[in-house]
């Protein structure tokens, strides 16, 4: 058995279907009819980097390293001094592999014969298995039509990709082979994500699969592969841009934010990602979280401001490691996580519109109980940031039509992600044949595809298998 995963990153699943209705998708339809379409939640934040843990770990993002595209590294211990900052967008993405737990395992670790194409994560993977690495050319081209602003350029990219892919499974196929096309996201934060260019973007990913269907026939290998065709977390429309770092810089903090990190006696550290969400780092002079109770004066003034901003819709405040307090205009409430039992107790309302509390239930019972409101899969992912030793004394979700960075984006967004918000968190997942059983989040891919190739299933997943 083979399986063949293709990451149209950024697609939402109402956009995919709209597309496969109209028939501007025929191969993705054609999966569709003889296999199905799920929708999935992805993971907290809902951003590229973090977002592919799930997919490639089968593992939440924050308690494996990897808790945003950016993040202050508090201990010192994985990041350099003077900064003492993560940044995933630019050279520091090449730090991924080394920020997650060893103990851990990537697919590419369990699965030998495995290959990928602009995968962030890469560990277990030889150079040589990295395709888009085999063209100095194409990974140049990356690099520098992200930080040019280019984004025409990007279906570039994706068209690399594609032609890639398709080469490698006619010249050297492997049992395992995950392939990322960017373009989608990129020009959903350029254009909007209803705009004509996304939909070009899935048109490649589109003509990639009737390519590898084409060829996977004509060898007699289709019925022994499975093809996959899924997204990393969607996106939403933004109109304002909220200057984070000169806010809390107004309220009296000497901040240190990307790409400015070179701060004198910083006393905040402020990390967009996405740029719907935000991590707030304060008391950079201690080594460990200070949690909710440790929070000074100023930091409590903060955060009872931060609550008020228009920009902010769900202001997280880690108190312990399984305590969370969710904040918001419309009420507080308690994110509880203990062991694989998770509970919601609202206070003075219910920011996550659940309608009741919960006692200790377990992962399945608490997506049930958010599946359909505007935060689905919140308990779980909340606890599990909650749980992260990188995570931000307060961490933000954007409200929509805000996102957290007004500057020094080289494309200006006009659409965003990361927040916990439903356009953000589900994704699409489409497979040519069905499945035993409906996947629930993105955590359950990799379990999935191990069973599909035959591999035992490490303990300790966030994800189950679907077959």
């Amino acid at each position: 058995m083979r399986v063949i995963v293709l990451l149209a990153d950024g697609a939402r699943p109402d956009t995919l279907r709209d597309a496969l209705d109209s028939g501007e998708l025929p191969a993705i339809e054609r999966m569709r009819r003889e296999g199905a379409m799920h929708e999935l939640t992805s993971v907290f934040p809902s951003v590229t980097g973090p977002a592919y843990a799930p997919m490639l770990m089968g593992r939440f993002p924050g308690p494996v390293g990897l808790p945003g595209l950016r993040w202050h590294d508090r201990s010192h211990t994985a990041s350099r001094f003077p900064d003492y900052s993560r940044s995933y967008v630019g050279y520091q993405m090449g730090e991924v592999d080394g920020d997650l737990d060893p103990a851990a395992p990537t697919i590419f670790e369990l699965v030998h014969d495995s290959t990928a194409a602009l995968s962030v994560i890469t560990r277990g993977l030889p150079k040589h298995r990295q395709l888009l690495r085999l063209d100095l050319r194409s990974a140049f081209r990356a690099i520098t039509t992200h930080f040019r602003g280019d984004v025409a350029r990007w279906l570039e990219v994706d068209r690399d990709i594609s032609r890639a892919v398709i080469a490698h499974a006619t010249d050297d196929p492997a049992r395992f082979l995950f392939a990322a096309f960017p373009g989608v996201d990129k020009t959903s934060h350029a254009d909007g994500h209803a705009g004509p260019r996304p939909r070009q973007a899935l048109r490649i990913v589109d003509d990639t699969v009737a390519a590898l269907r084409e060829h996977l026939e004509t060898q007699g290998e289709w019925k022994d592969t499975w093809l996959w065709v899924t997204s990393d977390h969607g996106h939403s429309s933004v109109e304002r841009h909220e200057d984070l770092a000169q806010v809390v810089e107004d309220a009296g903090f000497r901040v240190l934010a990307h790409p400015k990190v070179l701060r004198r006696r910083p006393t905040a550290a402020v990390m967009v990602s996405g740029n719907a969400m935000a991590h707030v780092y304060c008391h950079l002079d201690r080594r460990e979280r200070p949690f909710g109770a440790g929070l000074g004066a100023n930091e409590q003034r903060l955060a009872a401001a931060l609550v008020e901003r228009e920009s902010v819709d769900l202001l997280l405040v880690p108190m312990d490691r399984d305590r969370c307090a969710v904040r918001s205009r419309r009420g507080d409430a308690v994110v509880r996580g203990r062991a694989g039992r998770f509970g919601y107790e609202r206070g003075t309302g219910d920011p996550l519109g659940i309608g009741h509390d919960l006692s200790w239930v377990t992962p399945d019972e608490a997506y049930d109980a958010t599946r359909d409101t505007d935060y689905p899969d919140s308990i779980v992912q909340v606890a599990s940031m909650t749980a992260s030793p990188r995570a931000g004394d307060l961490i933000l979700s954007a409200a929509r039509g805000w996102d957290l960075r007004a500057r020094f984006e080289p494309i200006p967004h006009r659409s965003a992600h990361g927040a916990l918000h439903r356009e953000h968190m589900l994704v699409p997942f489409v497979t040519n044949r069905p499945l035993a059983r409906a996947p629930r989040r993105t955590t359950d891919l990799m379990p999935t595809a191990l069973a599909a190739l035959g591999h035992r299933i490490p303990p300790g997943l966030d994800g189950q298998s679907a077959l």
